[in-house]
């Protein structure tokens, strides 16, 4: 597995989950920043892109997950994911800001929630493929959260080079850190994985309401498409950020 030398996530540290990401797609969309600046803590900086904040919806199954050192737990070996996500900067490192990550698995789900402080959210999900035609389906059922829907079909339609630095598609995707925030506490978690294997992507998605739900108004257009078939993954601990 390749590093990614970024901010010394791994100085002293060992690695503490791996998991694998597949059939997953990413769907962005462009906005204003000032959309969603009142849903952001003010300790963090709006990442954008030539003046373009983008919001990504993203489903994917993850598989194969586990404790370093210990055995996998059946109900979170493997489950359904999506997740609604911007980008950050803090002190002027960039990462992933999540507004919302929705599993099958309930036992992922609260431990998510009380270990790493992220807004998970328990859903009934469903994946099948059929040759390369993934059809998704995801129906939060999370008590007191509020309603949200994905349903669609997506494919890959080509592979891609390996994209560059300075390029949207390494920008959207070639992020190695997260933040979370829990009573006014800062924390930055890090995951280490090759460059993404991305592929250009078709999808016909019939409901979508999962930035709605975050107090996001997408705009009426056809998102950015990507398609990654797989990716291992490790990742560490949350560390709180003085």
């Amino acid at each position: 597995m390749q590093l990614i030398p970024d901010h010394g996530k791994a100085a002293g540290r060992p690695w503490v989950m791996e998991q694998t990401w597949s059939r997953l797609l990413f769907a962005h969309w462009s906005l204003s920043a000032s959309v969603l600046r009142p849903l952001i803590p003010m300790e963090f900086e709006i990442d954008t892109y030539e003046d373009q904040a983008f919001v990504g919806v993203v489903p994917f199954y993850m598989s194969e997950v586990r404790f370093r050192g210990l055995p996998s737990i059946p109900s979170t070996r493997n489950f359904c994911e999506l997740n609604v996500r911007t980008y950050v900067k803090h002190r002027g490192i960039p990462a992933v800001w999540f507004f919302s990550l929705d599993a099958s698995s309930t036992l992922a789900v609260w431990g998510a929630r009380i270990g790493f402080h992220l807004p998970y959210y328990s859903a009934h999900m469903q994946l099948a493929q059929d040759h390369q035609v993934v059809s998704y389906r995801s129906e939060r059922w999370h008590p007191g959260a509020q309603p949200a829907i994905f349903e669609g079909q997506y494919h890959p339609t080509k592979p891609l080079p390996l994209s560059q630095p300075g390029s949207l598609e390494y920008w959207l995707t070639e992020r190695y850190s997260l933040y979370a925030y829990h009573r006014k506490q800062i924390y930055r978690g890090d995951i280490d994985h090759q460059p993404w294997p991305l592929q250009g992507a078709e999808a016909d998605i019939t409901h979508n309401t999962m930035a709605q739900a975050a107090g996001i108004p997408l705009p009426d257009a056809a998102p950015l498409l990507h398609y990654v078939e797989r990716i291992s993954v490790r990742a560490w601990y949350l560390r709180a950020i003085p």
